[in-house]
Formats: structure tokens, sequence, C-alpha cells
């Protein structure tokens, strides 16, 4: 199906039309946060035919970030570590308060947009811990700061073991997933092949995304079960082979701690040099802080939104205590969040 010869209409027109011939509800999962925002922005949750439900999955590197790691990291700062990392998890909240609530508290917190930049605050600040977060998309980059000696508290995360959790734990009906095109592009298609389930990668477009609905529902149809690649223009079958030496070279893979999953095997990504480990390096101050209070309830139901049992709305706290301009939790926070979409996107 060529979406460049289609408009927006006809591809949702053929949508409702292979939704017809299904004749039962089916739930598709997107799981990746740009894929969120294309289809907020869009309005293409509310475009789809009534028997057709869309999820929102654990694709928001803020948000599956675990609250114990976003309460060391405060910790480290508070301590006096000058801590640089990407501008949405400054204003994640936790037990200790936020890295940004840190800063305006004294302790040296920089925002920034890239490794590069982090980098050069290393020449005033040599003891600089870059905080490190992300699937396989941003991992190269950190690598990157590992190769020239940036100390780096990891929280990155292999994604497709969520995907394999999010069907093994069994808690929704998932009839197909809509699959990460930047996560893709790093990893290729055969990762996802274990996966007995209806799947398509794609682009981030509009049209992108209703394609690769139509896909994902032809298959549903038919009765297939396999990986399609809607994202060709990026996607190859081996993926990127030079950023997945750069992850190999220097991370190694563990156990991955995951906001509303718990620790997920083979998931996480490790810093193998002891040296530039934060958790390592600066685990002295690390062992003072009490990491159980990071694991009490708040009321906020982030870790239910990220694994799709509930929309945002049934949060007691969206839209009230809970905003972009004062989020509660990290959904509400980065721009790829479930709540912070379904609130901007509202009408």
């Amino acid at each position: 199906m060529k979406k460049e010869t289609e408009s927006f209409r006809e591809i949702l027109k053929k949508i409702h039309n292979v939704a017809s011939q299904i004749k039962r509800g089916v739930a598709l999962m997107e799981v990746c946060g740009t894929h969120t925002q294309a289809i907020g922005k869009n309005g293409i949750r509310q475009l789809m035919p009534k028997n057709i439900k869309l999820l929102t999955g654990p694709g928001c590197p803020v948000c599956v970030t675990a609250q114990e790691d976003i309460d060391a990291v405060v910790h480290l700062a508070k301590a006096g570590i000058p801590i640089a990392t990407y501008g949405d998890v400054l204003r994640v909240p936790g037990f200790l308060g936020s890295l940004e609530q840190a800063g305006a508290q004294g302790a040296k917190v920089f925002s920034v947009y890239s490794v590069e930049e982090s980098l050069k605050i290393k020449k005033e600040f040599p003891n600089l811990v870059f905080f490190g977060l992300g699937f396989d998309t941003t991992t190269p980059m950190t690598a990157l700061a590992l190769k020239n000696g940036l100390t780096v508290y990891s929280t990155h995360k292999l994604f497709l073991p969520a995907m394999d959790a999010l069907l093994s734990m069994g808690e929704i009906k998932i009839d197909g997933f809509i699959s990460p095109g930047h996560v893709s592009a790093i990893v290729g298609t055969e990762p996802y092949e274990h996966m007995n389930i209806a799947q398509v990668i794609t682009g981030f477009e509009a049209q992108d995304v209703l394609v690769g609905i139509y896909m994902i529902l032809c298959q549903i149809r038919d009765g297939r079960r396999e990986v399609e690649n809607e994202y060709v223009r990026l996607v190859k079958k081996e993926g990127n082979r030079v950023a997945q030496k750069m992850i190999a070279d220097y991370f190694e893979i563990g156990e991955g701690n995951w906001r509303g999953f718990g620790i997920i095997p083979n998931s996480g990504l490790e810093v193998k040099n002891p040296k530039l480990n934060a958790k390592i390096k600066y685990r002295d101050i690390l062992s003072k802080m009490d990491i159980s209070k990071s694991k009490k309830p708040t009321g906020c139901r982030c870790g239910e939104v990220i694994r799709g049992l509930i929309t945002p709305e049934r949060c007691p706290m969206f839209g009230k205590t809970c905003t972009p301009e004062k989020p509660y939790g990290p959904c509400m926070v980065s721009d790829e969040g479930a709540c912070n979409n379904y609130f901007r996107y509202a009408k």
C-alpha cells in the first residue's frame, strides 16, 4: 500500500472497511512515545471504527524510568555531584523532589540536548555524571559519552523485553502492536520474529501510523501473525550494526527496573567500565539513601497507564492535581507520556 498516493481520508476509509470485516473488538497497542504523540495530535484514536481500540504502552523512556533511579540521581545532586541529563526528566517528581527543584536549591543540575553538551560541561566539572536514559535508540549516544570518559548513571533499557513482558503477563488483551520505528532502526526487524502476534513497524507521520494500523488489521482479518515493516525508508532487517556494536562495547545486559513493571530480566543496560559507572563510583553516597521510601505508593497510577490497563482519565489525579504545569507523575511530565498527550489533545 503506497501511502504517498493516498490521503489521510482514503486510508481511514480502508481501515473502516477492513474493521467491518473482522466483526469483533480489536485492541492495538502503540509502544512508542512518538507514535503516542502522532495519534493524539492527529485525533487518530477518535477516528477509529467502534470495534478498534488503541492502547498506549510503555513507549515513553522518561515514564518507565523507575522511581528508585530518579531518587538516586536527585540524591547524588543534593550530595554535590554535578548532574547533566535531558530536559524532560528534570521535572519528574520523586520522594526527594525533582532534579529541577534540586537545581533551584543550589545543586549543579544541567539540562542538555546532546551528549556533546555534557562533554563540554565536563571540562568545567570533571566529576559530572550524565543521567543516561532511553531505549536502544539513545543508548549509542551515551556510549559515545563513555568513550570520551564521561561518568554515567545508566537507566538505559532494551525495549523488546518489555513487549515480551506485556504479552506474558496477560493482564490485557493485545491483538497487535504498532511497533516502534526509532528502536527498530537500531535493532532491525529480526528480533521481533519470535513474538506470536500481528505487528507492523511504522514511521511517525499520520499516514505512516494509519497505514500501519491498516496493515495490522489486514493481518488480523486474514489470521496472520507476522512482523511487517511499513517504515522501509529507515528500518532494515539487520538494523544498524554500527550502533549495535557501540552498545555492546560499552554496556552489559542485566536486569532492568521499569516503572509499572518492576524488574524485567535482560532488559537493563549497565555501564561496563566500573570507573565510569556512577552506581559503582558513588556507591558510598548512594548507600546512605533509604530506597524503601521510593517504593511507597503515591496515588499516581502511571504504572497502570504504562501497561495499558487504564486510560489516563481514569486516574483520579488526571487534570486536577496532576497537569503538565504541575505534574505529579512522569506520564504527565514528558511530551511522549500518555497523560500529557491525553491532556493536551483532549479536544
